[in-house]
């Protein structure tokens, strides 16, 4: 009987200390991050010049290397000329909900991520006084991202890394459908606070 106390209480003990340890990490964070954007297709056979972006993002660690992420996006594209007419802008924005990755690289304040998310966005076309022309509706597509991570201090860190976002959506304009394949890698960096 004795034996089974000690063990009991031995067990006990290391469950307390890892439910103590896990609450010194901090689970939920915040990001904001931006950067220029290139397009790597030609949404309705249009070439678009570089732009930028920037998206806010929520993440939960379900365990220290592995969690989920979701947030709001804003990508902007200009055109000089394209099918819908010429100085007109495409901006994409919309949902992201995924999973990361993260792998510390030793005892140093640099870790490594990978994120994959699916996408539910809308492309708007609008014309150089700001007026929307066309407007594709929300619909799926996808975002795999890479990057590192550099811990400053006080649950603050620095993220820059490259993501890539696809979205397949067709717009009407003027009774005339278009398919917008949009596919772009963006250089992003970002700031997390962990709380």
């Amino acid at each position: 009987m004795k034996t089974k106390s000690i063990f009991a209480f031995t067990i006990a003990m290391m469950l307390c200390g890892a439910i103590a340890a896990q609450e010194t990490n901090k689970r939920f964070g915040i990001e904001l991050n931006t950067g220029v954007s290139v397009s790597t297709s030609k949404p309705g056979n249009t070439t678009l010049n570089p732009g930028f972006g920037f998206e806010g993002l929520l993440s939960y660690d379900i365990i220290p290397q592995f969690g989920l992420y979701g947030g709001w996006g804003y990508n902007r594209f200009g055109a000089d000329e394209s099918f819908a007419g010429n100085e007109m802008s495409f901006e994409e924005t919309g949902y992201v909900l995924g999973l990361q990755f993260k792998q510390p690289l030793g005892q140093s304040p640099w870790s490594v991520y990978v994120r994959g998310a699916g996408l539910y966005n809308h492309i708007e076309i609008e014309n150089k006084d700001g007026d929307i022309i066309g407007d594709t509706k929300h619909g799926f597509g996808f975002q795999a991202a890479t990057g590192v991570n550099y811990a400053l201090g006080k649950n603050w860190s620095i993220a820059p890394g490259l993501k890539f976002n696809y979205l397949d959506r067709d717009v009407e304009i003027e009774g005339t459908t278009t398919n917008l394949k949009h596919n772009y890698l963006s250089l992003r960096v970002g700031i997390i606070k962990k709380f």
